[in-house]
Parts: C-alpha cells; structure tokens; sequence
C-alpha cells in the first residue's frame, strides 16, 4: 500500500467505535475500527503510527486531515478534533471536517434518504437527513431532539433509511412507521467515507482556520446545559 504521497489522514471518534484511515485521490490505503472508549487518544495515535508504517509511510508525508466533526460523545468528539487540529498546527496541514453523521449516511449504501441518527441520551438523538448517489445533498442539518419529533417531521418515514447506534436503539419504532433500519455494520461513521466526502467536495469541508475551527457539537455537554436542559 505504499506510494511517494499520502494525501490525507481521516478519523473519526465520535462513537464508542472510532475509525483511522490513509487515503490518496480517493484511494483508501490502509484503515481500522478500534474500540475508543475512554482512552481515545491513547488508542488513537499508535493506530495512525500503526496504518502509516504498514505502508511504508510516515507523518511527514501526509498533506491533511479530514475529521469527523461530530456530533456524538462530547468527549469522542473533542478528542478528535483536538488531534486533528494539533497535527494541521504542527505540520503545516489542510484541516478538512465533515459531519460524523454524513459520514453514516455516505457508507449506508441505501438508494432512499437516509436519516443518519446517533443516541444523544436524554431521550434524544443527533439526527440528520442526506441523500447520497455520486455526491452528497443535505437534506436537513444536524439537531437534537426526541426520535418521535424526528419521525414526524420527516413526513413519511417509510421513505427513509435509518442508520447509526440511535436508529438501532429505536429500531422498533422506527419499523412500525415503515422506515427501513439498515444493518449495523453501516452504523459507524467511518474514515473511508470521510475520505471519499473529502474527495468528492473539497471545498465543502475545508477548514479556512484550523486553529480557531471547533466541532459541530448540536447541542451543548450537561455540565453546561444546567437543568433546562
């Protein structure tokens, strides 16, 4: 998997389940699912080391970063970012984000719109509409709220495809509406769908600021919401 340029490093930490990749023009070198949990940084970095020794490459070949810019865990999310961020100031890097969520719904592999959802506890999820065929449309933007508000806006639900650990975790009353649940194997978001976002609009996920650039969080953490919520 080698080659004398490594255009981009993708991660992303947003779930319990993160992702690393190597990609070049679209081309997706070498990549890995690790369990994050609670020690995202420490099992992130020797993975990156891991992936880019593997192809006989190392971090000064790479040219930038795309992230998956969340949401999702507030901590997995941060965790992410800050690596990313750390590395562009380092090196010098392009820094390129795109949401966690459009990252599910571009590795979904459904012909409908897909509803990419991630649990957001509370009773919520972190919701987002796409459609995905040779690109990428929004459909609608990233928000928190309660699965039942979701499925009543989207109208017809039994349009849809559902993806993500918040579509699972509704999974039944998601069918009753007649939406599709897709496997869980298409739940995580990906670096291999980060890159190919990252290669399929370039512009739409550049980062103008690295250094000043923060997360799309949604919705603020608890220890900030106070009891409103």
């Amino acid at each position: 998997c080698g080659g004398p340029l490594v255009l981009r490093l993708a991660l992303d930490t947003s779930t319990p389940v993160g992702s690393v990749a190597i990609g070049r023009e679209g081309e997706v070198l070498a990549e890995s699912l690790l369990r994050v949990r609670a020690t995202h940084s420490e099992a992130v970095l020797p993975e990156i080391d891991r992936l880019l020794t593997g192809c006989g490459l190392g971090a000064s070949d790479l040219r930038g970063v795309v992230v998956g810019g969340g949401p999702g865990s507030f901590t997995g999310v941060r965790i992410a970012a800050a690596l990313a961020k750390g590395m562009c100031h380092a090196r010098g890097l392009e820094l390129f984000s795109f949401s966690s969520l459009a990252a599910v719904a571009a590795g979904a592999g459904c012909d409908r719109p897909v509803c990419a959802m991630f649990d957001a506890r509370r009773g919520q999820v972190y919701a987002a509409g796409y459609r995905v065929d040779e690109g990428i449309e929004e459909l609608f933007a990233p928000r928190a709220g309660p699965l039942d508000q979701v499925l009543t806006d989207l109208g017809e639900p039994g349009n849809w495809c559902f993806a993500g650990d918040g579509a699972g975790a509704g999974e039944d009353i998601i069918r009753s509406t007649g939406g599709q649940v897709l496997d869980p194997d298409t739940w995580v978001p990906t670096a291999r769908s980060l890159l190919w976002l990252a290669a399929i609009d370039p512009d739409g996920g550049r980062v103008a600021d690295p250094g000043s650039w923060e997360p799309g969080y949604v919705r603020l953490p608890a220890a900030q919401r106070g009891t409103s919520g």
